[in-house]
């Protein structure tokens, strides 16, 4: 604890102007997430379109290494967001309709998470991370390395305990997505089937490029 205040007293005084106060507050949620195996967090996602109101939806996100993740949301219910590693699957329940995609090729705005799914490197996956004190913890913001993701800018508050409470991401076209993440557990016992996604009976299956 004595480290953390002592780093938060430097930071507010710097404003992070000073490189090795940064690299410092990046190594330790590398290190916390870097760890684990598994998580588990409820989330509350927002998602602006430009010149549209804001869609706000919730559930519970698991993510296990390397590569699977599975979005349960509960509002609106029965919606589903799966990955295996290789594919991903989004299901709608109001049409009844699974979209089936690779991984490597998907275009969605959750993209700036994937990298909780393997090594996280904010150094690799990242350029312009600049970050300032926000209540107890901290804001970074960032841009991505590759202008062939569908997000231009990239920002994560995190606790004073390396976790990472919000991630809020603007996309080229001036739309935001906001996830807020609460209750999370580090390496719970996650059955492999959570990340294996069925088509629910009935259901339309669209696969990408056809």
């Amino acid at each position: 604890m004595r480290a953390i205040r002592l780093l938060i007293g430097l930071l507010a005084v710097s404003a992070f102007a000073g490189d090795a106060a940064l690299d410092t507050l990046l190594k330790g949620v590398e290190a916390r997430y870097n760890k684990a195996k598994t998580l588990q967090v409820l989330f509350r996602e927002d998602y602006t379109p430009p010149g549209r109101q804001r869609r706000s939806e919730s559930g519970m996100l698991a993510l296990r290494k390397p590569g699977k993740m599975r979005w349960d949301y509960t509002q609106p219910k029965g919606k589903l967001f799966v990955s295996d590693g290789k594919f991903l699957w989004l299901y709608t329940p109001d049409d009844n309709r699974a979209e089936k995609m690779k991984l490597k090729e998907s275009d969605d705005m959750r993209a700036p998470l994937a990298f909780l799914l393997g090594k996280l490197d904010f150094q690799k996956e990242f350029r312009n991370l600049v970050a300032k004190p926000e209540g107890a913890g901290f804001r970074i913001t960032a841009e991505p390395k590759t202008d062939t993701l569908p997000y231009s800018a990239v920002e994560f508050v995190v606790a004073a305990d390396q976790q990472i409470q919000l991630v809020k991401v603007t996309g080229f076209d001036h739309s935001i997505l906001e996830f807020r993440f609460e209750q999370e557990k580090v390496d719970p016992v996650l059955d492999a089937k959570l990340f294996q996604f069925q088509l629910p009976k009935g259901a339309q299956l669209v696969e990408a490029g056809q």
